[in-house]
């Protein structure tokens, strides 16, 4: 079971008694993000150093632990600083990168650890720079590579963006070194009898082994894993929910920038509009701009527009029908004011209103494309004392301003939802794998190391499937039940058919015997023969396969089969009468003839008693030994004159073990051959008779074969003396 579970050690190094050490770890690795980045700050070093607590626990706790000690992180420094929650993702993903790195062995030598470094710097340099431009933009502001930045853009080396850019990534990179030195450090200095106990885990079960998690994580499926069809569907309801909520914010976030804009430019055109004494807007027309009264007006008119940074343009004109008269304008560094008086043209799309501003109608708020860019403008008609619309103030802002405004929400957006994303991603995914992918591979690898060959497997194959102690307490619990339930009721169930079937093999074996006893009982000639020559078989075969003869055709299978059906050789006997079998004189050629059809007869028994059954199994060699064990090597044997390997393999061995129980046994027509005398008939028959092969396997087991002869011999006489004493008794 050490190939699936953890040793005894392993699972104490993962019980609920490191649940406080784990927590304190943890709540170390949140101390250390939050200490580190002020300690930089106050003795004004010019590193970030906030994610060594996120990089330390994601190495050694697993990439949820890291992933939540990051986003804790963004969550705690926002009290100082609001926008760092927008920063949350990076944390999150270096998280994620840490743990991979980590289970990959990167951290285990400074050499592997140090090529980590480009990784995380380009998680924090690259996508850190690029969401700080969308959020932020590059103002050259008060940051911790602004200084370096601003170095870059007076050099003249790079432009805004470059300059941003590259200090970024050199300022991270740097503070990415330090930062996994530091982890390095740590690691090294946190003993390895610890290190197991820090790993995050949530077994419902028995815990498995390292190689037994990576195997499940990784088992190969017919289509796609379960594991990855889960972290599928979350994805993408994640995905569809992102986008959803994406583009109704999107709209709604548009609709509220608008109307805020809006909002925005009526104010200052109506604060416009009030500083304008509208019964002199004629003689504004004929002053010049350096004109006191002209100058006090337009310096009011500029402060609104320092107050709202986000106006473009303030202005008014007066609409008349050979054009639109200028009577206040307002110099951008872009472009230049027109003077009091001027008289331009409509420009295009105000020629749709051009009636309403003659006849000094309220106009509502225009987005349109304009000569100066596409602009948001509102007009404040400025009314005299008579009730009469005599000119409009307006004020522009740029449409850009709100699509980059709508950005930066999007990108605000996008980032947390992001950093929400792969941490709760990364909590489903280790729910998944604990509670469900865990449990399910456990029980398959369980199920398909089960070994069914022998008692001892089928103990411990049980053993490893009750060891697993799944308790989920859903329906993965109840399938492990009833899978260890059925398991071991059919384990009981195979134990029992064995035994029965052991039963029937002694039972089909005592009547083989019975069977040839009976066929023996008939030859007063033969005595023990059958058990002899079975015997004799056995040692023969069991010594050519030590030897390596016929090593595809001499299985263990194959043996029994030849040994239990050896009794039935003679089988055949039955038919031929007691008068020919017992005959105490040499056989008349007739009644050799007679004598010869046992073998044939042998064949025609067998063969009814194969057609009998489904299986015929050792019966097929029982068949051949019946028929063929009278053939001789050189081809004149009989029934059917066969010669060399056409003769089956069973019966050139019994006709050894036959011939050579013949010669050492005593007949009523002979007394018994000396066992050397025996021995050198059957050397003799080598080559003609016998099989060469067989032979000489034979002779070199010939003590062995003496040892049979002598033990059978000394049972077959106690047998007698028992019977005598049997009679003289009755």
């Amino acid at each position: 079971m050490t190939d699936i579970f953890m040793n005894e050690k392993e699972i104490d190094n993962k019980s609920h008694k490191y649940f406080l050490f784990q927590l304190a770890f943890f709540a170390g690795a949140v101390i250390i993000n939050f200490v580190l980045p002020r300690t930089a700050s106050y003795f004004g070093i010019p590193l970030y150093l906030d994610n060594v607590g996120t990089l330390l626990a994601a190495v050694l706790g697993g990439y949820l632990p890291g992933i939540f000690v990051g986003y804790l992180n963004n969550i705690i420094n926002m009290q100082g600083n609001p926008g760092n929650a927008y920063y949350v993702v990076l944390s999150t993903m270096i998280a994620a990168m840490g743990s991979y790195l980590g289970t990959k062995g990167y951290f285990k030598k400074f050499g592997k650890a140090l090529l980590t470094i480009p990784v995380f710097a380009f998680i924090g340099g690259v996508l850190g720079s690029i969401l700080t431009y969308l959020l932020y933009g590059y103002g050259m502001g008060e940051g911790i590579s602004a200084p370096f930045a601003r170095t870059l853009l007076d050099k003249g080396i790079f432009n805004v963006f470059w300059a941003q850019m590259t200090s970024d990534i050199v300022i991270d990179l740097i503070d990415k070194a330090i930062t996994v030195i530091i982890v390095y450090i740590i690691i090294k200095l946190i003993p390895d009898r610890l290190k197991p106990g820090l790993w995050l885990t949530g077994w419902r079960q028995a815990p498995l082994s390292e190689e037994a998690r990576l195997k499940a994580r990784k088992y190969a499926t017919r289509s796609f894993s379960l594991r990855g069809k889960i972290i599928t569907i979350i994805s993408v309801i994640m995905f569809c929910v992102a986008v959803v909520t994406t583009i109704i914010s999107y709209i709604l976030y548009q609709n509220f920038a608008t109307n805020q804009y809006i909002y925005t430019c009526r104010s200052a055109a109506k604060l416009a509009a009030d500083l304008i004494d509208p019964e002199r807007i004629d003689e504004y027309m004929e002053m010049e701009r350096s004109a006191p009264a002209y100058r006090m007006v337009e310096g009011r008119l500029e402060s609104i527009r320092e107050g709202n940074p986000d106006i473009e343009f303030i202005y008014v004109y007066k609409f008349m029908d050979d054009g639109v008269h200028v009577v206040f304008d307002l110099d951008t560094p872009e472009v230049k004011a027109q003077d009091p008086g001027d008289v331009i043209d409509i420009e295009n799309y105000l020629l749709p209103y051009k009636d309403d501003f003659l006849d000094g109608r309220e106009i509502e708020p225009l987005m349109d494309d304009t000569m100066y860019g596409k602009l948001l403008t509102v007009f404040e008609p400025i009314i005299n004392s008579a009730g009469e619309c005599v000119c409009y103030a307006a004020a522009d802002i740029r449409v850009e301003e709100i699509k980059l405004a709508s950005l930066n929400y999007m990108t605000k957006v996008f980032s947390l939802f992001m950093g929400f994303y792969i941490f709760i991603l990364s909590l489903c995914i280790w729910l998944v794998d604990y509670h469900l992918i865990y449990p399910i591979s456990a029980m398959t690898m369980s199920a398909r190391k089960f070994a069914y060959d022998s008692e001892e497997a089928r103990e411990i194959s049980v053993d490893r499937l009750q060891h697993l102690a799944i308790s989920t307490g859903d329906e993965i619990e109840n399938l492990y039940e009833s899978l260890s339930k059925t398991i071991a009721e059919t384990v009981g169930y195979i134990e029992d058919v064995e035994a029965k079937g052991e039963e029937i093999a002694h039972m089909q074996n005592g009547l083989i015997y019975v069977l040839a006893d009976l066929v023996e009982s008939r030859d007063k000639n033969t005595g023990d023969h059958v058990r002899k020559t079975a015997a004799y078989v056995r040692l023969i075969m069991e010594k050519m396969k030590e030897k390596g003869l016929y090593a595809d055709k001499l299985t263990d299978e194959y043996i029994a089969d030849v040994i239990n059906s050896a009794p039935l050789h003679d089988v055949g006997k039955i038919m031929v009468s007691d008068v020919i079998l017992n005959k105490p004189g040499r056989l008349s050629e007739e009644e050799f003839t007679i004598m010869k059809s046992h073998t044939t007869a042998g064949n025609q028994i067998i063969a009814s008693a194969m057609s009998l059954v489904s299986d015929s199994g050792y019966l097929k060699e029982a068949k051949n030994l019946a028929t063929y064990h009278h053939e001789r090597w050189d081809g004149s044997g009989y029934p059917q004159g066969k010669a060399g390997e056409d003769i089956p393999l069973s019966a050139r061995v019994m006709a050894v073990a036959d011939v050579f129980d013949a010669l050492v046994s005593k007949r009523s027509y002979k007394e018994p051959f000396t066992f050397e005398k025996a021995v050198d008939i059957i050397r003799e028959g080598a080559g003609t008779q016998f099989d060469p092969q067989i032979v000489d396997i034979f002779l070199e087991s010939a003590e062995e074969a003496r040892q049979i002869s002598v033990a059978h011999e000394s049972m077959l006489g106690q047998g007698i003396r028992n019977f005598s004493e049997e009679v003289n008794n009755a």
